[in-house]
């Protein structure tokens, strides 16, 4: 059926939790984790650096759903007080003002889902105990029928999907689970698993969906990889169901990652917290025939809070009354400019308060208060000649550090003056969830106080908003 443009088109955003870019096949991974995303990414827009400026999953997706950075929504904390500004305008709330029906799938209750006209929940955590976790799956199960719904209503229709594979646990469903790995991961001669079982906040946590007596990091990291591929088979279903339903020439589809995950990287296990690349650097893959061109590769810098602006641009729906911090990245798409900013600001206050700056070359990362990994106060990294962020040089280049603190110091002071408001990650008391504890005066408080003890503990703190 040939496409028919004489209204809006419709929006379907997967917004994929805990996505590696670096694991995806479409990204350059050597395992092949993603085919149906990599088919879809060559009839779609790939970009190749968007950012998580805000980490983790709440800060995330105020400025993903808002098109605004931090300043603007006041959105900083996992552990968000209260909700969103009423300022702030999300994109279900711009939508249904142009005659969008809207709905959510997976994310009731943060602050940054507020405006949807439908809100649908489904099971997406599991344990040990539970057995594989259908994640993706039991997302299709009420997504395809919701799909149905809006299309008989017969208006543009904006669906939000937030998958939580390959959020942890890393439970996928056979043959998933040992797609990419086949070795023992109960040799007693490896001990890549002690320091991960050694880490006191997070040990119940991982006991609770780890195999007893796991001993090789690599079969857990192999199990985030089939969580990826399990997810991906799943989102082909979506992908299906609009070529059966002659929507798929009629509607925008993205991909984008919330943020990502640290493996084993930099003591973080099998989370995301750290500012690290594996964490900040997110997908970003959109498909709409005839306005977004097939199979090219976006070089340029970009950030969550362009997406919004890009998806109005596309719709063609012009707003004077609504401003963005973002920008369209069609132009980037086109050609005609390079990158929206290379250097930027960017936060975390997930289970350490944290900010800083980065560059192509640099990055600078300020604690505000101590840590539990145990960390030095500040860090800076090479990006050129250490990608791996393994050797942090603030101690030998003191005058590199204090450039790019001016630079940051500078750019929150304009935000401070443009928006009025306050830097939030500098007001955040309780952030880490301790109603005792306003900031943490040692990594070794920090270590004793935060913990993580099961999913159905970690589904709460991960979605609790305190007003």
């Amino acid at each position: 059926m040939p496409a028919r443009r004489n209204r809006k088109p419709n929006i379907v955003l997967l917004g994929i939790d805990s996505l590696r870019r670096d694991h995806m096949s479409c990204y350059g991974y050597s395992r092949l984790t993603t085919p149906h995303i990599d088919r879809f990414a060559q009839e779609s827009a790939l970009f190749e650096q968007t950012f998580s400026a805000y980490i983790p999953t709440t800060s995330a997706y105020a400025s993903m759903l808002t098109g605004q950075d931090v300043f603007t929504t006041q959105v900083v904390a996992l552990r968000h007080k209260g909700p969103l500004r009423p300022e702030v305008k999300t994109l279900p709330e711009l939508l249904r003002e142009e005659g969008y029906a809207t709905t959510c799938v997976g994310f009731t209750g943060n602050p940054s889902s507020r405006g949807f006209d439908k809100y649908i929940d489904y099971p997406s955590w599991g344990s040990w105990n539970e057995g594989r976790s259908p994640k993706a799956q039991s997302l299709n199960e009420v997504a395809l029928p919701e799909l149905d719904r809006l299309l008989r209503k017969r208006d543009p229709f904006f669906l939000f999907l937030r998958h939580m594979d390959p959020h942890s646990p890393y439970l996928p469903p056979a043959p998933y689970e040992r797609m990419f790995y086949h070795s023992n991961e109960f040799d007693k001669r490896n001990k890549s698993m002690e320091p991960v079982m050694d880490f006191k906040p997070f040990r119940d946590f991982f006991a609770s969906w780890m195999p007893p007596g796991v001993t090789d990091k690599d079969y857990i990291i192999a199990q985030y990889d089939g969580a990826v591929a399990y997810m991906d088979a799943a989102i082909q279903s979506i992908f299906t169901a609009l070529e059966a339903r002659c929507l798929a020439e009629d509607t925008i589809v993205v991909i984008n990652g919330d943020h990502g995950e640290t493996l084993y990287d930099h003591d973080c296990y099998f989370d995301h917290h750290g500012m690290y690349e594996p964490t900040l650097v997110v997908p970003l893959i959109i498909r709409y025939p005839g306005k977004v061109p097939a199979g090219v590769r976006v070089k340029g810098y970009n950030q969550h809070k362009d997406l919004v602006p890009t998806l109005l641009d596309l719709a063609g729906i012009e707003r004077e009354d609504v401003s963005f911090d973002g920008r369209s990245l069609l132009p980037m798409v086109r050609g005609d400019v390079a990158s929206h900013a290379s250097e930027f600001y960017i936060t975390e206050c997930t289970w350490m308060r944290k900010h800083g700056w980065r560059t192509p070359n640099w990055k600078l990362i300020v604690a505000l208060e101590p840590d539990f990994h145990f960390k030095p106060p500040v860090e800076l990294y090479n990006l050129i000649e250490d990608p791996e962020e393994a050797i942090n040089l603030a101690e030998a280049q003191p005058e590199i550090v204090a450039e790019l603190k001016r630079r940051m110091d500078a750019w929150i002071a304009q935000r401070e003056a443009e928006t009025g408001l306050p830097n939030p990650i500098y007001n955040q008391p309780g952030w880490h969830g301790d109603p005792n504890i306003d900031y943490f005066t040692s990594s070794q408080q920090a270590y004793d106080t935060l913990h993580i003890g099961d999913p159905t503990q970690a589904a709460r703190l991960q979605s609790r908003s305190r007003e």
